[in-house]
């Protein structure tokens, strides 16, 4: 079993408590994210406006492995919903979405060169890109964030069976 611990400011979900026929297993959802639940998706507004995305350990998990990590070069155009990169594990192969309309800033060239950074730390080493978004106040607001967030994703693993860490 492995085990999850929860970064600082964050909350981890224990299933169990909630659904036993799925086993004791946990998802770390922090609270000062952004989230697209349904793709997976995180997003943190940094101070310089820039918008910072990533999968969720709910993603890696899922991946198992990642063994590739390919964004989208700097300087490309992505909209909403449409994918910033892709992500290669041993059994899955897919994109990674962008929660936001904008231009791709900056790769992160860590997860490139060592692609489990992601499945070792979703939120922090293993970010994904950064994107200067051209509606963060607009699109943002479709995203749940906070408690709210983290009890959205919660009843969105319960409908969907999805454990973390098992």
């Amino acid at each position: 079993m492995v085990s999850v611990r929860p970064l600082r400011g964050t909350r981890l979900l224990n299933l169990k408590e909630k659904e036993n026929s799925h086993g004791n297993s946990g998802c770390n959802i922090p609270e000062d994210r952004f989230y697209w639940v349904e793709k997976h998706a995180w997003a943190r507004l940094e101070e310089d406006g820039t918008v910072t995305v990533g999968i969720t350990d709910v993603a890696q998990n899922l991946a198992k492995g990642i063994i590739n990590a390919t964004p989208k070069d700097v300087g490309r155009t992505v909209q909403r919903g449409k994918s910033v990169g892709t992500l290669e594990s041993g059994k899955w192969v897919g994109p990674v979405t962008s929660p936001v309309t904008g231009e791709i800033v900056i790769v992160n060239e860590a997860v490139k060169a060592r692609p489990p950074l992601i499945n070792e730390d979703p939120y922090g080493e293993g970010w994904f890109v950064k994107v200067k978004p051209t509606d963060w106040a607009g699109e943002s607001a479709s995203l749940v964030t906070g408690e709210a967030g983290v009890a959205a994703y919660q009843k969105f693993l319960e409908e969907q069976g999805i454990q973390c860490g098992g």
